[in-house]
């Protein structure tokens, strides 16, 4: 180890254990005990000023002591992995108890919690994730919904944090909210912004502790919810992912919370505040100014949230859009031009329905017009869409590459359609053409790469050409009959046969990467 000495890191080195005073017990497990101690020598660290190794004795220092004598290759294994792979870690040494051998590895004090003795998750913020847990579950006693399966839902959620960004899920007493104003409406829902007075629960890594303080929150109020259902609770629970196309990393549900209106006794969902509204909202707001490269960088953050769902075998389509309280699976609801046909027709929703409203998403990022603005969103519609009628968009509107995945993702065949994965590599073979930051792995598609970004520098030099033409009022005109908000559908789909006799329109599977 000492002949990987940077003068930025202290010298690894063997550390008598006669050199250790004032030793505390701090934790222990199965494997290890952890205690606190004084390193009456010190550490040998640089000094930039004097440019020579001094020491800073008398320093407090924190010992795990590995429970068995023989495990001297385990012990040498950690450290080994620790220097060469977490740079910010620091190890003084090594060192043995005398009086039972045990082999011993000293870390600089703050490594390991006070309280239990556990190594901090993350050592820079001291953040402890078995105290954390174990305060929250102190405190279940403190609170209660008044709903045996929402307290149980609460409490699994708090019980799976794993970081000091993670948000803890609460309930949220009704009596916390102020300034409450109205923003939205839906088929099941009335979206409401409020002040949360004392704020959510979040982790100052300044202080190193949590914290509260007032916020701007948004309110989901759900309709006819008095009587949740367990399906609903069950998708809350393992929906973790969140189709956020404002921020491009942060993938996570803003879900803050569960809240109940004390007069209509309806549930309401504590959501983070998103200042631009819906995708709908926007979408108007910024198309003008969305380039080829935004538009691939929202269908990227979209779709890799989209993937992070089917990989945890979910799909997007959950009861959060229906009736809370709804578990008649023969419900269809949603916006129809997003729906697959095949739910329409009656048949249960998949992933592949989500990638067929991944399409959709596609033809609004690239028009800036909903799919089928112009059209009565009633049976009529449903069946054109059954029999395989799409909004059209021709080159040079859109690239033809992403016109044919764009119909790739529509197919009336749901099992020609792409899976998630393949969607997302397709997005980002486009990004990379485009902005020319493909690896040098796919350098023996050149020729391939040049073309598609010979497609989209038309297609936004066309964009550009079309901006004095732009007619923002004539783009947000919508059909009176049609809805894009989300509401059942079964009047406009008793008719439609339940079988697959309704025209099949496929398209070729390519790929572009080739």
């Amino acid at each position: 180890m000492q002949s990987k000495i940077d003068p930025h890191r202290v010298v690894f080195k063997w550390i008598p254990y006669d050199q250790f005073n004032d030793i505390k017990e701090l934790g222990k497990d199965e494997f290890t005990t952890v205690y606190s101690a004084i390193w009456k020598d010190g550490p040998l660290q640089y000094d930039y000023k004097e440019y020579v190794y001094s020491r800073n004795k008398n320093i407090k220092v924190n010992l795990k002591l590995y429970n068995s004598r023989n495990n001297i290759n385990n012990v040498l294994n950690k450290v080994t992995y620790l220097f060469d792979n977490k740079y910010d870690e620091i190890i003084y040494g090594l060192s043995q108890y005398p009086h039972t051998k045990n082999y011993v590895i000293v870390f600089p004090d703050g490594y390991h919690c006070d309280k239990c003795g556990k190594e901090f998750e993350y050592k820079r913020y001291k953040w402890c994730k078995p105290c954390q847990i174990n305060n929250l579950e102190k405190n279940f006693t403190n609170w209660s919904s008044g709903n045996e399966n929402i307290d149980n839902l609460i409490q699994e959620m708090q019980s799976k944090i794993s970081s000091y960004e993670d948000i803890v899920f609460e309930w949220i007493p009704y009596d916390q909210f102020c300034n409450i104003k109205e923003i939205g409406k839906g088929g099941f829902s009335k979206i409401y912004s409020a002040t949360w007075i004392n704020g959510r629960l979040m982790y100052d890594i300044s202080r190193c502790e949590y914290i509260r303080c007032s916020i701007t929150i948004a309110l989901k109020c759900l309709n006819n919810s008095q009587n949740i259902s367990n399906e609903f609770l069950n998708e809350v629970k393992a929906y973790s992912v969140e189709l956020d196309i404002y921020n491009f990393r942060n993938k996570r549900l803003h879900t803050y919370g569960i809240s109940q209106n004390p007069d209509t006794k309806e549930y309401i969902m504590v959501l983070k505040y998103a200042k631009g509204g819906d995708f709908n909202c926007w979408m108007k707001k910024n198309y003008k100014n969305l380039n080829w490269s935004n538009k691939l960088d929202v269908l990227s953050n979209i779709i890799i949230g989209l993937e992070e769902i089917h990989q945890n075998k979910m799909v997007h389509h959950m009861g959060l859009c229906g009736y809370v309280n709804n578990i008649d699976q023969n419900s269809i609801y949603g916006v129809m031009p997003y729906v697959a046909p095949e739910v329409l027709k009656g048949k249960p929703y998949t992933r592949a329905a989500d990638i067929y409203s991944f399409g959709m998403i596609m033809y609004f990022v690239a028009t800036g017009k909903q799919p089928f603005v112009n059209y009565a969103h009633d049976e009529v519609l449903v069946l054109n869409i059954c029999n395989g009628n799409r909004p059209e968009i021709n080159v040079p509107e859109a690239p033809k590459c992403y016109i044919d995945l764009m119909k790739q993702c529509w197919d009336s065949n749901p099992n020609n359609r792409p899976i998630a994965t393949k969607v997302l590599e397709f997005i980002d073979f486009f990004i990379g053409s485009y902005k020319n930051v493909v690896n040098d792995a796919l350098d023996f598609k050149k020729v391939r790469l040049s073309e598609i970004e010979k497609q989209f520098k038309a297609a936004e030099e066309y964009r550009k050409s079309r901006l004095i033409l732009y007619n923002e009022n004539e783009r947000s005109t919508i059909h009176p009959q049609a809805f894009y908000t989300s509401r059942l559908l079964n009047q406009f789909t008793k008719d439609l046969p339940k079988n697959d006799n309704i025209n099949n329109n496929s398209v070729e599977v390519i790929d572009f990467t080739k």
